[in-house]
C-alpha cells in the first residue's frame, strides 16, 4: 500500500497547515505543529486507524480536558518524568551532579500558601491521623547552610484528598510555605498523608483501563526548595512501607526520596515536641546546587491554581 503521508499531496497539506509560506506567526510552532499533523497521519495510516475510532479519540480529549485533568495523564503516561530526565541528563552534560534529586510536581499545587519562618503546622487539627514531625537542613553542595532558603511543602490528608480540590478541606490544610533560618533549619508538624488514586469513573481512569493499569499513587510529600543563587528544586518525598512505593502509576519514586520514618515512644521526646501521644518522624535534608548559565533552568512555567 503506498505510504500517503510521503506523497507531495500530503506533504503540501502540511506546509500549508503549518502556515508555510505565510509571513506571520512563530518559526517554532509551524515546525512544532507541522510534525505533530505529520506524527498523526502517520500513526492513522500504521494503525489503519479508522474514522470512527479517530473521532472517539477526539472525543476523549475534549472530555479529559472537561473534567480538567490532563494534568493528571501526563504524568500517568510518563512524560512529566521523561521532562525530568531531559533536564538530569541536561546538568549531568553540564556537569551538575549530586544533591538532592528531582521528580514530578504533580498536576495539585496551589500557589500562594502562607509563609512561616523557620517551622510551622500543616494540618487545621480537624482530622484525626499520626502526627508527623518532619526537620531538616537545606544545604549547598559544600555542605554549607543556605540561610533563608524557602521550603514550599503541600501534601494529602487521609484520605488521599488536596485542599482547593477537595471543598471539605480549609483553605491552604496541608500546605505551607516555610523560610528556612540562618542555619538552613525548617520544621513542620502535619499528619501523615494517605496515597490517592485517579477517580475511577474519569477520564485518566478510562485509558488506563485500556492499558490494563492501576491508577494509584504511594504517600508522598511535594517540595519546592528555592533560594537566591541556587538552582529550583522540584521533588517529593514517598512514605516507606507504602504498598504502592515502587508500583507509582506517575512514575515519580526515586530510591533517594524514602526516607525512613521513625516512631518516637519516648516520653521525653514526645512532651518537648508538645505531644502527649507517639509520633512519626523523619529527617530530611536538601542539597541545593548553585545556579548556572551552562544548563537549562529549573523553574517551570506552568499555570498553577489560585486558593479564593
Amino acid at each position: 500500500m503506498t505510504n500517503l503521508v510521503d506523497t507531495a499531496e500530503v506533504q503540501q497539506l502540511l506546509d500549508k497547515v503549518a502556515g508555510g509560506g505565510q509571513s506571520g506567526g512563530d518559526p517554532r510552532v509551524k515546525a512544532v505543529v507541522r510534525r505533530v499533523a505529520q506524527d498523526m497521519m502517520r500513526i492513522i495510516e500504521d494503525f489503519d486507524v479508522q474514522p470512527d475510532e479517530f473521532w472517539s479519540a477526539v472525543a476523549y480529549i475534549t472530555r479529559l480536558g472537561q473534567a480538567n485533568e490532563a494534568g493528571l495523564l501526563v504524568p500517568g503516561l510518563g512524560i512529566e518524568t521523561f521532562l525530568d530526565l531531559r533536564l538530569d541528563a541536561a546538568e549531568r552534560q553540564a556537569g551538575i551532579e549530586g544533591g538532592t534529586p528531582r521528580t514530578i510536581e504533580g498536576p495539585l499545587y496551589i500557589a500562594g500558601a502562607p509563609l512561616s519562618k523557620g517551622e510551622a503546622r500543616l494540618d487545621d487539627g480537624s482530622e484525626q491521623g499520626e502526627v508527623l514531625v518532619m526537620h531538616g537542613q537545606v544545604r549547598d553542595m559544600d555542605g554549607r547552610p543556605v540561610a533563608g532558603a524557602v521550603v514550599d511543602v503541600w501534601h494529602a490528608n487521609t484520605k488521599g484528598g488536596y485542599s482547593f480540590f477537595d471543598p471539605s478541606q480549609p483553605k491552604y490544610n496541608l500546605r505551607r510555605r516555610i523560610e528556612a533560618d540562618a542555619e538552613g533549619r525548617y520544621r513542620f508538624r502535619s499528619i501523615l498523608p494517605a496515597g490517592y488514586a485517579c477517580p475511577p469513573e474519569g477520564a485518566t481512569q478510562a485509558l488506563l483501563n485500556q492499558l490494563g493499569r492501576h491508577g494509584n499513587r504511594p504517600a508522598h510529600i511535594h517540595f519546592f526548595v528555592s533560594a537566591n543563587g541556587y538552582r529550583h528544586l522540584t521533588t517529593q518525598i514517598n512514605i516507606e512501607g507504602d504498598a504502592y512505593l515502587h508500583d507509582d502509576f506517575a512514575f515519580a519514586t526515586r530510591d533517594d526520596l524514602i526516607p525512613p520514618v521513625t516512631r518516637v515512644e519516648d516520653a521525653g521526646r514526645i512532651h518537648a515536641q508538645g505531644l502527649n501521644a507517639p509520633f512519626a518522624e523523619i529527617a530530611f535534608d536538601f542539597v541545593l546546587h548553585a545556579e548556572t548559565q551552562a544548563a537549562p533552568t529549573t523553574i517551570v512555567q506552568r499555570p498553577h491554581a489560585q486558593a479564593a
